[in-house]
């Protein structure tokens, strides 16, 4: 008897991150709705789930959106049924200061990052509990512990918001379990389009101040994904975990 595929929802799927997230989970036979603003990158990681023989599904659009997360997760399920695995990757830095930040940037910066978990769990987690459970990924960062430092591309708005999402992360294993498992991972630094401009200019420097003298790649992230989203028996909800090679002060 032949099972229906599981499915994935993966947020800011276009690159980075969120890409080596598709692709992992891709290859570990899931097919994969993709939402992101980025319609030609979409397109591109769509054409490369495909050609893994995965079913994809793409969606552009604003994650802020509350409305459209409702329609996505809607269309999701209707075409294929279900949806087992949410991972929440979408997000943006600001790098402004407290003294310079406007009000509007701050909201942004607080919608984007930790308003769009709130708005794709609403979303998806009835789908899910209709179906008797499912694993929920959130994409928190390692500045939620630091607060970053000085040089960060991203700085207090952004820790905020990456904290948020920890704390979200705690209270919803309590709210969800036992049915839904959620988990946010932290990463430190790693190789993507918008941290090229940092680990291009300093990437020997930094891999000096990480204990695995490298710094990350969207891979590294996207196999701890991968395991918090697949692992059976599942004992491990309402973490947060840091992967950044062991980073210090940097």
């Amino acid at each position: 008897m032949t099972h229906p595929a599981k499915v994935a929802l993966v947020t800011g799927g276009a690159r980075g991150i969120g890409r080596g997230c598709a692709l992992a989970l891709a290859a570990r036979d899931f097919d994969v709705v993709l939402v992101d603003q980025l319609r030609p990158e979409l397109e591109r990681t769509a054409g490369e789930l495909a050609a893994l023989g995965r079913a994809t599904m793409i969606e552009v659009a604003d994650v802020a959106d509350h409305a459209r997360a409702k329609a996505i997760a809607a269309a999701a399920a209707a075409r294929f049924g279900r949806i087992d695995v949410l991972v929440n990757n979408a997000g943006a830095g600001n790098p402004t200061g407290i003294l310079e930040i406007t009000e509007a940037a701050f909201d942004r910066t607080i919608a984007v990052n930790l308003k769009s978990c709130f708005n794709y769990i609403q979303a998806v987690a009835p789908v899910m509990l209709a179906a008797g459970g499912g694993r929920i990924v959130s994409m928190s960062s390692l500045n939620a512990h630091t607060g970053g430092v000085t040089s960060a591309v991203s700085k207090f708005s952004y820790a905020a918001a990456k904290a948020g999402i920890i704390g979200m992360t705690r209270a919803l294993a309590k709210e969800l379990g036992p049915s839904i498992a959620i988990n946010c991972v932290c990463p430190g630094i790693i190789e993507t389009e918008i941290g090229n401009s940092l680990t291009r200019s300093r990437g020997p420097e930094l891999a000096q101040k990480i204990a695995l003298r490298r710094v990350g790649k969207p891979a590294d992230v996207a196999e701890l994904v991968l395991f918090l989203a697949t692992v059976e028996p599942c004992f491990i909800t309402g973490q947060a975990i840091t992967i950044d090679g062991f980073q210090w002060e940097i």
